[in-house]
């Protein structure tokens, strides 16, 4: 039974109406018809042609405008791209755990690329091993990737997001969308260099899931996933430790916002599920707003 795939469907109705989820679905189909096609060869521009396909480098050898043709590819590969290590396991910002908010992005997008007829595969993992299962097409095979990303758990090893995309960056040589879901991940020049890598060949949209405000948080006891050391309650409620974990966080939020821009990847953050849809609008939005 396609459990995981039906409370995507279930949660893509509760917190989108009709309406909505059309203008996501349009948006999807805007943003990434054009990433079917191939380049094929340059020809001499005609009145009429489309300046945006103006090839201005070659028109510069060639002393006359040259206008780039492309060939259509039947379909399109998206690849998720998410951590499954012990960091996925903690709670989000709005209480959820991670991992559910992650199957949930994922899915509403992998149903999003069935739908338009592009094929889905997964790239998953922690610090241990990463996990690849191949574009395929059918709800049966999205329900498989989603199955893969609801393994993680506080007994997973550790989360290292970085080694799932060398590994892309290292196999795939075809041109792919990735969508990509992770935690709060913290820049460095590690990270940047292999997205740097990646964005030359594909497109990379980003979503983040914001961490649990520690501050906030309440309950009997709190702990890091990282390596399970306590977090004193006492300590997390003082003025000097709330303002210097608020001062962190927004160094590494300003920190990651400021690698993407330089990179030109567009990215979104949800911190509940019902941020879910119009976050993932917004996203495609941006994505086609930086292309034009």
């Amino acid at each position: 039974m396609a459990a995981l795939l039906q409370r995507v469907k279930s949660k893509m109705f509760i917190f989108a109406h009709r309406k909505v989820r059309g203008l996501l679905d349009g948006e999807y189909g805007s943003v990434f018809k054009g990433s079917s096609l191939d380049f094929d060869d340059l020809r001499a521009y005609v009145p009429g042609d489309d300046v945006r396909a103006i090839d201005w480098k070659a028109t510069a050898r060639h002393g006359s405008p040259l206008i780039r043709r492309y060939v259509a590819v039947r379909k399109q590969n998206v690849l998720l791209v998410t951590d499954t290590g012990r960091n996925m396991a903690a709670a989000a910002r709005g209480g959820e755990t991670k991992k559910d908010l992650a199957v949930l992005c994922l899915g509403v997008i992998g149903l999003l690329a069935l739908k338009h007829g592009d094929t889905v595969g997964l790239v998953s993992g922690d610090s241990e091993g990463t996990r690849h299962l191949p574009p395929k097409s059918g709800e049966a095979h999205l329900e498989r990737l989603l199955r893969d990303v609801d393994t993680a758990s506080l007994a997973s090893p550790r989360s290292r997001l970085q080694d799932q995309l060398d590994y892309i960056a290292a196999t795939f040589g075809r041109r792919m969308l990735l969508f990509v879901v992770a935690d709060e991940v913290e820049a460095d020049a590690g990270l940047e260099k292999v997205l740097r890598r990646l964005r030359a060949q594909h497109e990379i949209l980003w979503l983040t899931i914001r961490d649990a405000d520690l501050v906030a948080a309440s309950g009997p006891a709190m702990f890091s996933v990282d390596d399970f050391s306590p977090l004193l309650r006492k300590l997390a409620g003082s003025a000097g430790v709330a303002d210097a974990y608020t001062a962190a966080a927004l160094d590494r939020d300003t920190g990651r916002h400021a690698m993407f821009r330089r990179l030109g990847i567009s990215e979104g953050e949800v911190a509940g599920s019902a941020d879910v849809m119009p976050a993932l609008f917004a996203l495609l939005e941006r994505h086609r707003r930086a292309g034009q």
